[in-house]
């Protein structure tokens, strides 16, 4: 049993320039898959930046916008974990 937590990993040339789109599409599969299947993106270790383009669609609007007034009640200068999405 498990709460659908996803550790997917896309391989890809360490010396492409960024993500090709094929990556972010089959990342958007799987994240999509799993939200479609009632799972989660994420678990313990929080978001950062390949999944934070579902996480708006995880948490609704309303979820997502409080998730970053906690965070900014708690790092109101972003040096926590900077670049990430919460």
């Amino acid at each position: 049993a498990a709460d659908g937590n996803l550790h997917p990993i896309l391989v890809l040339d360490p010396d492409l320039p960024g993500i090709p789109d094929a990556a972010w599409q089959a990342a958007g599969d799987i994240f999509g898959a799993a939200l479609r299947l009632g799972g989660t993106l994420t678990g313990e270790h929080g978001v950062g930046t390949l999944k934070r383009r579902w996480l708006a669609d995880e948490l609704g609007p309303d979820q997502h916008r409080l998730q970053r007034r906690i965070k900014a009640a708690f790092d109101p200068h972003g040096i926590l974990n900077p670049g990430k999405a919460l």
